[in-house]
């Protein structure tokens, strides 16, 4: 039997998509046995691919933007989409019913300073009118550090990928007040990344023909079916909870029944990275992305 292993750069049910492949049986029918590693900052999944360590990987396309304003591929392919929105929350110690983006004037927030999540949180900043010059920007470290530090009295917000926020609302913590996906709209955010002669594998193409799958219960699946199969891959979180969020994003829709990483969603994620200086000159689409491999 083949063998998989998959690398996430984070670990949340916003790539639940990637996650079924697992969690619902889609590789194992294919017959392919997987393992699947998270990232660290020590060994990044780009990095992890190109050391042979894993084959596929959750990424972004915003990885590939050095390589194209080079002017040339990138030695790993974004080929697929996984998510087409943001899927980060903010969330808040207080009840309110009338939130807007401007009540975080002033205030103390907990923001995930990795380089597209902060990017898309300046985005959605000025997409929502606030200039965010005027938040208390607050980096206590990575999401688990964030969460320790918020659940200890750090900061009025946080901002964060579900589950935590809606486990947060079970634990009667507060409660979710803004979506940084419902306020920037279609961006290409998550990708499926790999080797270019990978992709060429039968191996490939049954983890494709897993995927499709997957993705597909995914986007038309009950919360609740979909959160009990995850419930092992999240352990400290309730499945009420799980199935919150899953529910959330399918209605947000980012996960969108194609996997092409379009034009226009690519063009707004470099919208995103201009705003926030990143980079300082716009990317060639044909070199970034890679088209979605036939089965």
């Amino acid at each position: 039997m083949e063998h998989i292993r998959i690398e996430f750069s984070r670990f949340s049910a916003f790539y639940s998509p990637l996650i079924l492949t697992m969690a619902g049986g889609f590789l194992d029918r294919e017959g392919l046995k997987h393992s699947f590693s998270v990232s660290t900052p020590e060994r990044t999944a780009m990095s992890a691919i190109l050391g042979g360590a894993v084959d596929v990987a959750q990424s972004a396309v915003s990885a590939a933007f050095g390589a194209a304003i080079d002017g040339r591929k990138p030695d790993v392919v974004h080929f697929a989409q996984i998510n087409e929105t943001d899927g980060f929350f903010i969330f808040g110690r207080d009840n309110e019913s009338n939130f807007s983006w401007s009540h975080l004037v002033g205030k103390d927030v907990l923001v995930d300073h990795g380089g597209q999540p902060m990017a898309m949180f300046r985005y959605g900043c000025l997409k929502s009118g606030l200039d965010d010059s005027k938040i208390n920007f607050i980096d206590a470290g990575s999401p688990e550090e964030m969460e320790v530090a918020f659940r200890s009295g750090v900061g009025d917000y946080i901002h964060a990928q579900g589950p935590l926020p809606q486990q947060f609302e079970e634990d009667g913590l507060g409660q979710i007040v803004a979506s940084v996906g419902k306020a920037i709209g279609p961006v290409a955010f998550s990708t499926l990344a790999a080797k270019e002669e990978w992709l060429k594998t039968d191996v490939a193409m049954a983890f494709m023909r897993a995927y499709r799958m997957a993705r597909e219960l995914a986007i038309t699946g009950s919360p609740e079916e979909i959160a009990r199969l995850e419930a092992e891959f999240f352990p400290e979180i309730h499945i009420e909870a799980l199935a919150n969020t899953v529910r959330f994003y399918q209605q947000l829709g980012c996960w969108s029944p194609h996997l092409e990483i379009t034009q226009q969603a690519f063009e707004v994620a470099v919208d995103v990275f201009l705003h926030s200086k990143v980079i300082s000159e716009r990317p060639a689409y044909d070199l970034a992305v890679y088209p979605v491999p036939t089965i």
